[in-house]
């Protein structure tokens, strides 16, 4: 990372103080003292995410923009909106270079024809590449009607368009931009030496990401011991994303990123036909197919309390406007609610199967893999039915069976 570019460590800080952590450690603790089956748990998780496509060729984007005698401008560039918000960044930048109002930029529909050679709209790159490849077409007409705006520096855009067209002046443009050779692109097949103390310098093979979109995620859960249920308290996110383009758009888009990371490491279980579900039929099939089988989060599954910060003073020169990728970057801090659930599964734990003393177990570690399924929950608590239900008479029959991990209810 660039210099003063790494901070994790600014934002662990500050939402570890605003969200007073051992406060909310601690009042989890008292809870879990008085109630014997519901637990509560927290955790703060940390998140950085490489921006740039790997392969070096991806990193380039082209964009048209079109400025008519009326003032209003039209941009075609080679990204996909799919909900995004990608082309109402594209026309803010659109707007912000020409000085109009937001409502004078029209986005055409993206097409080969216009723009060619297109990249996939993948790796949260696309308002980076598009953004640019727009901001240098405006500024290609912008410097067209210099010499215009010269001479009448109050006029408005419509006018200097207007006066522009008739002295035969191109008001279209074509603009393009890719990441800059030395921010971009990692070769796998270079063989790197190796550093004074023997390890790999794998800076030989060059650069694999442009800047890192960072952030810090709190999160507080509850579970019914009983059942393996839970429900999501509390979440406090603070993330980096540079000097927002647009802060609604990107908090929404860390909303969705967040709750995605959640389902993904809590209720969407992928379950195969093999050895170990020999009931599903024939082998090969994938049982949790479509909603009543795979389960993604639902209403009843966001957070009680959701907040979401932008980090501020936080300028990034290495993207449009100093803006971040926003998209997938969030994506992990959805796994605080995981660990939450095992900070409170470990409760639990070392209430119905408290280890000797002097064992060094200290009820500290034991299995719980993602996704943190009801099943999953259930069984880690140990209490005297999840023993009984594998067959035990005590909580010792879980020594044997330490990873025991349900995979689907049959």
């Amino acid at each position: 990372l660039d210099g003063g570019d790494w901070r994790v460590p600014r934002a662990w800080k500050e939402l570890k103080e605003r969200v007073d952590f051992e406060r909310a450690h601690e009042e989890a603790a008292a809870f879990n003292s008085a109630n014997t089956w519901r637990k509560r748990g927290v955790a703060l998780v940390p998140t950085k995410y490489g921006i740039n496509f790997t392969a070096k060729f991806m990193n380039q984007g082209g964009a048209l923009v079109h400025l008519y005698t009326d003032g209003t401008v039209l941009v075609t560039h080679g990204g996909t909106e799919m909900g995004q918000g990608l082309h109402t960044k594209v026309a803010q930048v659109a707007a912000k270079a020409f000085g109009i109002p937001l409502s004078m930029v029209h986005i055409a529909e993206t097409a080969t024809d216009k723009v060619a050679n297109t990249q996939p709209t993948a790796a949260s790159m696309s308002t980076d590449l598009y953004g640019m490849a727009t901001l240098d077409a405006c500024r290609q007409i912008i410097a067209r009607l210099a010499p215009l705006r010269a001479a009448e520096p109050s006029a408005s855009l419509a006018s200097l368009a207007r006066r522009a067209f008739f002295a035969r002046v191109d008001l279209s443009a074509h603009g393009f931009y890719k990441v800059d050779d030395k921010r971009c692109g990692y070769d796998w097949s270079v063989v790197p030496p190796r550093l004074a103390d023997g390890t790999l310098d794998n800076a030989a093979r060059g650069t694999p990401f442009n800047y890192f979109t960072q952030g810090v995620g709190f999160a507080e859960v509850e579970i019914d011991v009983l059942t393996g249920d839970h429900e999501v308290r509390r979440v406090e996110l603070l993330v980096d994303i540079g000097s927002a383009i647009n802060p609604a758009i990107d908090i929404g888009q860390i909303e969705g990123a967040f709750m995605q990371g959640m389902g993904w490491t809590t209720t969407e279980e992928l379950i195969w036909a093999d050895q170990d579900h020999a009931w599903v039929q024939p082998a090969g099939r994938l049982l949790t197919q479509g909603p009543g089988a795979y389960k993604i989060p639902s209403f009843n599954d966001t957070p009680r309390v959701f907040n979401v910060s932008l980090m501020t003073g936080v300028a990034n020169p290495f993207a449009v406007h100093s803006s971040k990728a926003v998209g997938e970057p969030p994506f992990f801090l959805g796994s605080a609610v995981f660990f939450a659930i095992r900070d409170a599964v470990a409760a639990a734990r070392a209430e119905h199967m408290p280890q000797p003393s002097g064992t060094g177990d200290d009820n500290g570690h034991f299995s719980l893999h993602s996704p943190a399924t009801s099943e999953r929950i259930r069984m880690a608590c140990t209490d005297r039915f999840a023993v009984s239900a594998i067959g035990g008479s005590s909580a010792e029959a879980f020594k044997a069976a330490a990873s025991f991990q349900p995979k689907a209810s049959v």
